[in-house]
C-alpha cells in the first residue's frame, strides 16, 4: 500500500517540488505514509528524510531541521530579535557548528539572544556580547580587561564558562595539582569527589589571574593552590590584589608560607606540591603509595619530579590513609565553608 501510494503521479509530483525547494538539510526529503492499523489517514502522512521516517531520525538532526523552519517562518523572518534557548542540544561539535553558520546567516540583519551552558557556542558566537549570569551576579565580558577578554576569547575548549558554571571552584596549575586536590577532598568528604558538591577543580595553568577576575566581579567563591617556588615575596606581589589588606572573603590564595629550599639536589625546587607530599607522609609511606623503593629522600624527590602525572594517579588511587599539606587543606575548608 505504501508503494502504491509512493507511486501515485500527485505524490511524485509533490515530492519533486518539496525536494526542489527544500533548504533545511541536505537529506532527500520526501512525503510519505505511516500505515498503523489504529492510525486515521489523516495522521498518516509521514515526512520521510533518506527514505527514514523524521521521528526516528537523530535528535541532532531534528533541532537543526526544526531550528531552520522557525528561523524561515515568515513572522520570524520580520523579527527584529530572535530568541534561542540552548542551540548545543543533542548536537555533536561538528553539527553545532553547522548550525551556528546557518543561525550566523540566517539572522545577520536580526538580534539574536542565545542562552547556553556551552563554551563553544560562546566562542563562536563573538566572546565580546557574552553576559555571564550567576546567582544573581552578571558581568559582560567587556567589562574585563582587555587583556583577560582576549584571553577568554583565545582559550579552546570549555574553561571561557566553566568558572562561571560552576557553584565553587578551585584553581590549580596542572593536571597532577588537579587529582591531588581531588583526592584530598575525597579524603575529608567520605569518598565524594568535589564536582559532586558543585565544586570545580580547574588546571589554568599560570593564567590564574584572568580567572580570578572573573570570579572577584562575580563575587564566585574561589580558592587558588599555588607552589610559592621558593619566592614568596613574588607570589605575594603577583597576588597583591587578594592578600593581606586587600584580602576578599570569597577568594583565597592558598600556598605553602615557608621556604623550604635546601642545599641538596641541583636544580632541583624543593617549594613544589611533590616534596610538601613527602614532608606531610615520610619516604616509607609514599613508596607504598608509588610502588617504589627508594632509600634516601632525594632519590624519591627526582623520582616525582620526572614522573609528576604517574605519581599524582598513584595517590589518586591510594584506598588506605596519606597525608596532604596544610595549604591544600585550607583551600578545601575555603570553598566548604
Amino acid at each position: 500500500m505504501r508503494e502504491s501510494f509512493m507511486q501515485d503521479q500527485s505524490v511524485q509530483d509533490i515530492n519533486q517540488k518539496i525536494q526542489a525547494a527544500a533548504t533545511i538539510t541536505d537529506k532527500k526529503i520526501g512525503l510519505s505514509v505511516e500505515l498503523l492499523s489504529k492510525n486515521a489517514w489523516e495522521s498518516s502522512l509521514m515526512t520521510y528524510l533518506d527514505e527514514v521516517p523524521f521521528h526516528y531520525i537523530g535528535k541532532g538532526e531534528q533541532c537543526i531541521i526544526k531550528t531552520r523552519l522557525a528561523l524561515s517562518d515568515k513572522k520570524a523572518k520580520a523579527a527584529s530579535i530572535i530568541l534561542m534557548e540552548e542551540p548545543e542540544n543533542h548536537l555533536t561539535h561538528s553539527r553545532l557548528n553547522q548550525l551556528l553558520n546557518i543561525i550566523k546567516a540566517e539572522c545577520e540583519d536580526r538580534q539574536v539572544v542565545i542562552s547556553t551552558h556551552s563554551s563553544f557556542v560562546a566562542n563562536k558566537l563573538d566572546l565580546s556580547n557574552l553576559i555571564c549570569l550567576t546567582c544573581g551576579n552578571k558581568l559582560k565580558l567587556s567589562q574585563v580587561s582587555e587583556k583577560t577578554r582576549l584571553f577568554f576569547e583565545k582559550l579552546p575548549g570549555y574553561d571561557t564558562l566553566r568558572l562561571v558554571l560552576s557553584q565553587k571552584a578551585i584553581l590549580v596549575e596542572g593536571a597532577s595539582d588537579e587529582l591531588v586536590i581531588q583526592k584530598a577532598y575525597m579524603k575529608a568528604h567520605d569518598r565524594k569527589l568535589p564536582i559532586e558538591d558543585g565544586i570545580d577543580v580547574i588546571s589554568v595553568g599560570t593564567a590564574f589571574l584572568r580567572f580570578l577576575e572573573v570570579a572577584n566581579r562575580l563575587n564566585k567563591v574561589v580558592a587558588v593552590v599555588t607552589d610559592n617556588d621558593g619566592n614568596i615575596k613574588a607570589l605575594e606581589q603577583k597576588y597583591d590584589d587578594f592578600l593581606g589588606k586587600n584580602k576578599k572573603d570569597n577568594i583565597l590564595i592558598s600556598y605553602d608560607k615557608s621556604d623550604r629550599s635546601e642545599a641538596g639536589l641541583a636544580d632541583y625546587n624543593y617549594n613544589t606540591l611533590e616534596n610538601l607530599m613527602l614532608l606531610s607522609n615520610d619516604r616509607q609511606k609514599l613508596n607504598s603509595v608509588l610502588g617504589t623503593k627508594y632509600t634516601s629522600d632525594d632519590d624519591l624527590r627526582k623520582y616525582m619530579k620526572n614522573n609528576k602525572t604517574d605519581c599524582a594517579l598513584a595517590i589518586f588511587d591510594w584506598d588506605s590513609d596519606i597525608a596532604f599539606p596544610q595549604y591544600i587543606t585550607e583551600a578545601i575548608d575555603h570553598v566548604c565553608k
